[in-house]
């Protein structure tokens, strides 16, 4: 059996799911790849499943009842992979915005002593393609802020493209991990951080998306400008409860 799993959650990602699956799978490392799709209208699902004939003991699906957020998702994934017994499980977006080759680089920093792995954009000046000024402010502005924040010494505190150690995902209480968008991203970092877990960045170029529409809403800003505020709080006056659940 492999020991890294890579887990993708979609919501309406037909035009990428089937290619970008693939070259995962054809990477020359021995990968297994979770879709958690939270049941997509497009077909998501229904193309994954034809993809399962091809490759019967590497893919492998959970289809939710409906979209319940970025960060649910892969909490399902995480409990899934640890039942399973994976030692790596990354996450990583299904639209080619995280460059599948990548994945090797992630998996080699943990074998090589890092505990958490992150594709950064921003460990070396700002490597993204294709995004427009304004957003590149806002998320380099937002990664400034909850470096300010938190004291958390992670360059890009807000990226998808994460490789975990079995036993980071199993220190942490997972059912009460809070935030549901991009926030959840900072806070699992944030809790592997205050474990005193290694976090290495390994810097990556980010690719905007070409097929699909974007997942981002002004509701998902909104939970990681103020829940940021509030999760440090928390650590603050409720450590033990904040780390223990």
């Amino acid at each position: 059996m492999a020991d890294g799993l890579v887990i993708i959650p979609t919501f309406n990602e037909i035009e990428n799911i089937e290619a970008i699956v693939k070259t995962v799978l054809d990477l020359k490392r021995d990968f297994h790849v979770l879709v958690v799709d939270d049941n997509s209208p497009d077909g998501t699902a229904a193309a994954v499943r034809g993809m399962q004939k091809e490759f019967p003991e590497r893919l492998f699906l959970e289809v939710r009842k409906e979209k319940s957020g970025l960060g649910t998702a892969y909490i399902h994934g995480f409990k899934w992979a640890l039942a399973k017994g994976y030692d790596y499980i990354f996450e990583m977006d299904a639209d080619f915005s995280h460059r599948p080759n990548d994945l090797l680089r992630l998996y080699r920093a943990c074998l090589n002593g890092a505990d958490v792995a992150i594709g950064s954009r921003y460990k070396k000046g700002v490597n993204v393609v294709n995004w427009p000024l304004s957003r590149i402010l806002l998320s380099y502005g937002a990664s400034f802020y909850v470096k300010l924040i938190t004291g958390m010494p992670v360059n890009d505190p807000t990226a998808g493209f994460i490789c975990y150690k079995r036993k980071v995902l199993e220190s942490i209480n997972l059912d009460a991990v809070r935030f549901i968008g991009y926030a959840f991203q900072i806070e699992m970092k944030y809790r592997a951080y205050l474990k005193k877990f290694k976090i290495e960045e390994v810097s990556i170029i980010f690719t905007d998306r070409i097929e699909g529409n974007s997942k981002m809403t002004s509701a998902i800003v909104r939970e990681a400008i103020f829940g940021v505020i509030s999760m440090r709080l928390r650590s603050l006056f409720l450590k033990k409860k904040f780390l223990n659940g």
